[in-house]
């Protein structure tokens, strides 16, 4: 083999080399690509946030609302609340720039909370007015309560508004052990609430720290009583042994007096 063969030959491997590391290198990249893509809309779900509170108490949640389409903006949002498991306190934060309506609906069986009987309730929160830009998020704040304490979770089934009038579903309650559906409702999940760690003194005293505070108060109070008596006490034996000191000067003075006399 000529010199120039062995030069021509290493230098075709050479060039076959980079060609398999540039087909390699574009490869890798596509099926990034492919995998931003694919994990894009799931990252893009309607949530709330936090996804946890305690049975039977009262939470603030946020819907966080992402904006999906690249061309067009958000100008609708709509939370429709259980009415199965109504929440007789629903308050929605004010968004600067969003318009809030809260729609009531009669329940189909009364519940009783406090010693009131609520026959209705907020069954949908409807934001509007202003734009969720593409590639922006908006958060909607809402103080609610009671929340339920038979239930494990309460889903909030959502419906998105874009201009031009498309609408996004967000309806689907995810399962146990299934698959997570194309378009999941926003689900807060509803934990049993922990006993608090003033339990156990509450039980022993069942007026509460705040009558064990006044209970302090009292028997210090008591014990300066006690205090202020006994001194008042002390002070009135002094003066009347003073009393009878002083007169007994003043007889043995007379007394004297006369033997000076005589």
């Amino acid at each position: 083999m000529t010199i120039s063969s062995a030069v021509s030959q290493q230098a075709h491997h050479t060039v076959t080399r980079r060609s398999t590391a540039r087909r390699t290198a574009a490869s890798a990249a596509l099926a990034a690509s492919t995998v931003l893509l694919c994990a894009g809309p799931a990252a893009a779900h309607v949530t709330v946030d936090p996804d946890n509170a305690e049975q039977g108490g009262y939470s603030t949640v946020n819907f966080k609302v992402p904006n999906e389409r690249d061309d067009a903006g958000t100008v609708k949002i709509e939370v429709n609340l259980p009415t199965d498991h109504p929440l007789t306190s629903v308050q929605p934060q004010t968004v600067p720039g969003w318009d809030i309506e809260v729609t009531t609906s009669k329940l189909d069986k009364p519940i009783e909370q406090h010693g009131t009987k609520i026959d209705e309730a907020v069954s949908k929160i409807t934001w509007s007015g202003d734009t969720i830009e593409p590639g922006r998020f908006q958060q909607f704040p809402v103080s609610m309560g009671r929340l339920p304490e038979n239930v494990d979770r309460l889903a909030f089934k959502t419906l998105q508004t874009y201009e031009g009038g498309e609408v996004v579903r967000w309806i689907e309650v995810p399962e146990a052990g299934a698959a997570e559906p194309e378009r999941p409702a926003p689900v807060l999940q509803l934990a049993e609430a922990e006993s608090t760690a003033h339990d156990g003194d509450d039980a022993a005293n069942p007026d509460g720290p705040q009558a064990e505070a006044d209970d302090t108060d009292t028997a210090e109070t008591a014990a300066a009583a006690d205090d202020a008596g006994g001194s008042d006490t002390t002070a009135r034996v002094l003066a009347v042994v003073g009393i009878l000191v002083g007169a007994a000067g003043v007889a043995f003075g007379i007394l004297a007096g006369r033997r000076r006399s005589a």
